[in-house]
């Protein structure tokens, strides 16, 4: 596993590198030798933020963790990241999809984990308007995020909170085809 840690807003001091290569280096036996994970070390004040982006196969497995202590937040990001491989590997050996960035080892092992399990569904209609009117549908109803038709591509879009308090939309996109 390479891992390439960069810094924002802060140099990567040799203390700051050997943590984070001592924490995520802990992966290892999830991900082939070849396998890239970029790490960026964000400070703005007293943020203390890590970012881990880990490219597999046209997905992307992601963790970021925020504290006022950058040892801190290597320690929480590198567990979210364990958290993530335990609750996704069924779904990869199911599908075989993207396993070949995996340690086949770790592919293999047997796992006591619950497969994830859907306890709600809502059915609802998807009513077209504007992304403005949908952010404000979100907001009341209190949601973090809003699924509609964009009255003007008729395309079915969601709106989302961020933690910044701004808004963002997802769209679908069309190079796939």
């Amino acid at each position: 596993m390479n891992i390439i840690i960069r810094g924002k807003g802060t140099k990567v001091t040799e203390g700051l590198k050997s943590a984070v290569e001592e924490k995520i280096g802990k992966l290892d036996h999830y991900f082939t030798p070849d396998q890239i994970v970029n790490v960026t070390l964000h400070v703005e004040g007293d943020r203390q933020k890590i970012e881990v982006t880990i490219p597999v196969k046209g997905k992307i497995i992601r963790a970021e963790q925020e504290s006022e202590d950058m040892y801190v937040s290597i320690d929480l990001v590198e567990d979210i990241i364990e958290r993530q491989m335990r609750r996704y590997k069924t779904k990869i050996i199911d599908s075989k999809q993207s396993a070949g960035s995996f340690a086949k080892e770790y592919v293999e092992e047997e796992d006591d984990d619950e497969e994830i399990k859907i306890t709600r569904t809502k059915k609802f209609a998807i009513k077209p308007m504007d992304p403005e009117d949908a952010c404000v549908q979100m907001e009341l109803l209190n949601h973090s995020f809003y699924v509609f038709r964009n009255a003007d591509t008729d395309e079915v879009n969601v709106v989302y909170k961020k933690k910044d308090g701004t808004y963002g939309l997802i769209e679908p996109d069309e190079s796939d085809d």
